[in-house]
């Protein structure tokens, strides 16, 4: 079956030249966009009704990042996870009792509508299946959930809660689990989606309100949608080679920001792709759904609000 590109206006919506742009997490309380700099480790964050920009430094590389319920944000770096009561604060290192990484270091993460983060892990030469999936019930207690991955990636779950889906970039598959969200059992692991052989792979992802899943396609220059049955829906041509993240926001939340990065290439490729590293925004056409904010005692069942 062959799609045809969706076009629509992609525009620059920070000039943030980000070495690897990723976790992008958008604030409905403060109409705000967070995001990571993985290569030039940073926070970042982008006011939507002014347009300006913030930026605090970070000691070390994090792969991901959450917003507490209790305030303040859960960073998953490459040895664990810390604590940061502010953005232009120190990163306070938390033992996590549960969490075993060897050759893997953390990487990309998201909460679920009970308030548990889930992080994956991945090799750190990209290469071996040592990686793992864990949840947070707290930020200082996990559980191994799935193993087995060189690239852990992209997370998100569906509008009903019944399915939870996870992109392994190396297999280039996007997997999908059975998911009970009372006690954040996944069960069922299958393929949702498999990509053709190339450079590259499915990175970041999130799902909108009709249950579209979008993925970044890293090295391909474009987004995918899914249709919930797996079916490839749309394709959306990037100005950008290495698209990272996907993440809805603004006040309808009916706007697609992309995170994307500038690793990798040399002069002639950044001279031709002028937005490499930006962020950018687009009109998807579609709403997505509010993003949690993370509970150190998630509940047994039920909903955390969006955050």
């Amino acid at each position: 079956m062959t799609v045809r590109p969706s076009s629509c206006r992609i525009e620059r919506a920070a000039d943030c030249r980000n070495g690897l742009g990723e976790s992008p997490l958008w604030c409905p309380l403060t109409q705000r966009l967070w995001w990571l700099d993985i290569a030039a480790p940073a926070i970042w964050t982008l006011d939507a009704a002014t347009g300006r920009t913030g930026q605090w430094p970070l000691p070390g590389p994090a792969g991901s990042l959450a917003l507490r319920e209790d305030g303040g944000l859960l960073l998953a770096q490459r040895k664990g996870i810390a604590l940061l009561a502010d953005p232009a604060g120190e990163p306070r290192p938390v033992v996590v009792a549960g969490l075993e990484l060897g050759e893997d270091r953390c990487n990309d993460g998201k909460c679920d509508r009970a308030g548990r983060f889930w992080v994956g892990t991945m090799d750190r030469r990209m290469r071996e299946p040592v990686g793992s999936l864990y949840r947070f019930d707290r930020h200082d207690a996990c559980v191994r959930m799935d193993a087995g991955f060189a690239l852990a990636n992209g997370i998100g779950w569906s509008p009903d809660d019944r399915t939870m889906y996870f992109a392994e970039t190396t297999s280039g598959c996007l997997y999908a689990y059975d998911y009970d969200l009372a006690h954040g059992a996944i069960s069922g692991r299958r393929v949702f989606a498999r990509l053709p052989p190339g450079d590259g792979g499915p990175d970041g992802l999130t799902v909108d309100a009709e249950g579209g899943v979008w993925s970044a396609l890293f090295g391909r220059g474009c987004l995918h949608r899914y249709a919930p049955d797996g079916r490839l829906d749309r394709v959306v041509p990037l100005p950008v080679s290495q698209p990272t993240s996907v993440m809805f926001g603004g006040p309808a939340l009916d706007r697609l920001f992309v995170t994307s990065a500038r690793v990798l290439m040399d002069d002639a490729a950044l001279a031709a792709e002028p937005l490499a590293g930006a962020l950018l925004v687009l009109d998807p056409g579609v709403r997505g759904l509010p993003e949690p904010r993370m509970r150190d005692r998630a509940a047994a069942s039920g909903a955390g609000h969006g955050g």
